[in-house]
């Protein structure tokens, strides 16, 4: 995009000051923010106003953040949507995560940590905060996917995204099949292989999903 900021940041809040104090947050670091009010407002300005990233509440009237999430991704899928709400319960965290969000963020955050955690989403990172993540991890741990969970091992070394990426390789999923399950590019996913098995240590797929299987 030929515009003369870092990125533009479409935010998603019914509330006017959150919107405010979002915009005082990030227009002074390099950010254009253009806002919505709901899910459908947000669904025109993921196609029309073409953000590099979306900040999305979860409750709003209308249609709410969860519905909206899918939809969003399905309009504008090189963008990323990160989640920040005032709910932090585990439902919602992994409705947002299986909806495509690249994130999940407290409102309780410190705006400076907000806007690190979108810089790290708009370079591919999971932006967690720290007690989401947490409870992510867990689930991950735990998981019954295929009989198991991920290994401590794996699970310490890859992002929550890279550790989604290699569950979907384990489901024998090729490039172009996860990148439609996570509304990403294919670009993206390849991006992500390689990082997960240079984090690994290894040089293929195969050797990744050993480690996986690993007790």
């Amino acid at each position: 995009m030929s515009r003369d900021v870092d990125a533009r940041i479409l935010v998603v809040d019914d509330v006017p000051e959150n919107i405010r104090l979002l915009e005082a947050v990030l227009t002074p670091r390099g950010y254009e923010v253009v806002s919505a009010s709901d899910g459908h407002a947000a669904l025109a300005l993921a196609e029309s106003a073409d953000p590099d990233l979306v900040l999305l509440d979860l409750t709003m009237p209308g249609m709410d953040g969860l519905t909206a999430l899918p939809r969003i991704r399905e309009e504008a899928p090189d963008c990323e949507v990160v989640v920040l709400t005032a709910s932090g319960t585990e439902e919602n965290l992994l409705a947002a995560i299986r909806g495509g969000a690249a994130g999940y963020l407290l409102k309780s955050e410190p705006p400076g940590r907000i806007v690190d955690f979108l810089r790290g989403a708009a370079n591919g990172e999971a932006a967690l905060s720290g007690s989401v993540a947490r409870r992510l991890l867990e689930q991950v741990r735990t998981g019954n996917r295929r009989g198991g969970g991920v290994p401590d091992h794996v699970a310490r070394r890859l992002s929550a995204r890279e550790v989604e990426v290699l569950l979907l390789l384990d489901e024998h999923l090729s490039t172009d099949a996860i990148a439609k399950r996570l509304f990403i590019s294919e670009h993206t996913v390849r991006s992500h292989v390689k990082s997960l098995l240079r984090k690994l240590g290894v040089s293929s797929r195969r050797e990744a999903l050993e480690q996986l299987k690993a007790a």
